[in-house]
């Protein structure tokens, strides 16, 4: 009898620190508790190593086996194929529906409409030297956030987690999303209890506990990053 994936080999992911997809994979593959090897990038300075992988020199990479899987929508369902012996895609048809529409939501619209803008003026710029924060795009995303904490709260008031009845991907790349949000202290959570009491419950859970004890070079976390209370 073969042993299960996760117990044959060490993947290796190639991430970055702050950044959302990178955080959505590693927290798929600590709830499948899989094993990997971690190489961490700097965020939009990719390494040649990273490169020659994927030439985009984006993060996530994940090498399994011979298997090189490149952008974190293509590496997630690659998991999820790899590793099915529990989804966090849903068990039905329509709840896998439902899983990959708020993927998209949470991974194009609040990552275009929020955590880049966040990242851009407050990482990259910074990383630059001499690059002062568009304060007329921080106030953007400030009220985009806003709209997609009600939507979250309103998601959460109605179902145990953001898509039905049971942990998804849906909540792991909300959270990836908001927890680099967070780590930068743009998250006025004693506005949005419902989000709040939501991101308690991911925040508690053992595959998030490595996030929180991360630093991003240079920038200190918020107040609350590392609470899981609070």
């Amino acid at each position: 009898m073969s042993l299960p994936l996760r117990q044959k080999q060490e993947h290796t992911l190639f991430y970055s620190s702050l950044c959302p997809f990178s955080r959505k994979i590693r927290l798929q593959l600590a709830e499948k508790k899989m094993m990997w090897r971690a190489f961490e990038e700097r965020l939009f300075a990719p390494s040649e190593k990273l490169c020659s992988l994927n030439p985009e020199g984006t993060t996530p990479v994940l090498v399994m086996g011979g298997d090189v899987l490149v952008k974190s929508y293509a590496i997630q369902e690659y998991i999820e194929e790899r590793v099915p012996d529990f989804s966090l895609l849903g068990d039905k048809p329509s709840a896998r529906g439902e899983v990959r529409r708020l993927l998209s939501w949470f991974d194009e619209k609040l990552f275009y409409e929020v955590t880049q803008k966040f990242l851009n003026e407050k990482v990259i710029k910074r990383s630059r030297g001499n690059c002062e924060p568009d304060a007329s795009v921080l106030r953007q995303a400030r009220q985009a956030l806003y709209e997609h904490m009600d939507y979250i709260g309103w998601l959460f008031d109605r179902r145990s987690w953001l898509a039905g009845s049971q942990l998804t991907l849906a909540d792991l790349a909300a959270a990836a999303q908001l927890s680099c949000i967070d780590y930068l202290g743009d998250v006025s959570w004693d506005k949005y209890p419902s989000t709040k009491e939501w991101f308690v419950k991911m925040k508690s859970r053992p595959s998030f506990r490595p996030l929180l004890m991360e630093s991003f070079v240079g920038i200190i976390p918020s107040r609350t990053y590392r609470m899981l209370d609070f």
